[in-house]
């Protein structure tokens, strides 16, 4: 019979590597992955005990690969972290075209596919989470970041769509909403020195809140009240005014 298992992707550093380390305190059995294999054998050496399996989950079929190299270890996904994703700074018009569509690729169709894919069986066993990881970037438009947010709002709609769909199966569904975090986000953004960057948080507090949200399923969890407070600001102000905030945060 295969073992369940928690599987956190984009494990090699930053939210992903944290959510390993919350994960394995409390008992779980990982497989970790990523792109960099130095990092994620590291982080297990670390853990004291992982699976490590290196992909880059942007290539079409990888996901099918992972879980198929998942069950191929006689285990199966009991927990699903979809924390793998990245943003870029900067207009849009002077982005690499290649960039935007890796950034899609990574942050919504691998996810999709990963959900897809993990959550039929936990439905079957009336047992599973599933965690994905958007941002408060999702409850409005993006100047400079125009796909970044984009992504973000498809991974939290996604999210509560299927978590609706799952309510009352015995499988919880939550998407991650937290605001800026000191990550590698920003460098890898192209914005390490940017507005936001200066405003981030401690990725062990997202982490934890993110693992409770997850255990009450909670639809949308957003970390700290500042956070909550922005989130909602749709409600109060103007789409209009919201997009001219965003933009004066470049740079």
């Amino acid at each position: 019979m295969a073992r369940g298992i928690t599987l956190v992707t984009g494990a090699s550093a930053g939210l992903g590597a944290e959510f390993a380390r919350q994960c394995r305190r409390r008992g779980d059995e990982l497989v970790l992955v990523a792109r960099r294999r130095d990092r994620l054998e590291a982080l297990a050496s670390e853990l004291g005990s992982a699976h490590v399996i290196a992909s880059d989950l942007a290539r079409p079929g990888a996901a099918a690969r992972l879980l198929a190299d998942v069950a191929g270890l006689g285990l199966e996904v009991d927990t699903l972290i979809n924390n793998a994703g990245f943003g870029a700074a900067g207009a849009f018009v002077e982005a690499p075209p290649e960039r935007l569509l890796e950034m899609i690729d990574l942050n919504v169709r691998s996810l999709t596919e990963l959900c897809r894919l993990a959550l039929p069986a936990m439905l079957e066993r009336r047992r599973g989470h599933i965690l994905n990881v958007a941002s408060t970037a999702a409850f409005q438009a993006g100047p400079y970041s125009a796909v970044y947010y984009a992504t973000k709002a498809y991974v939290l709609s996604l999210s509560e769509a299927l978590h609706e769909e799952s309510k009352g199966c015995g499988v919880h569904v939550s998407a991650l909403c937290p605001g800026p975090t000191a990550t590698e986000f920003f460098a890898v953004a192209g914005s390490p020195n940017g507005r936001l960057a200066k405003m981030a948080t401690d990725p062990k507090a997202v982490v934890a809140a993110g693992l409770a949200g997850l255990a009450r399923n909670k639809a949308i969890v957003v970390p700290g009240l500042m956070n909550k407070m922005t989130s909602q600001a749709g409600r109060i102000l103007p789409r209009a005014a919201l997009r001219r905030a965003v933009a004066a945060l470049k740079g």
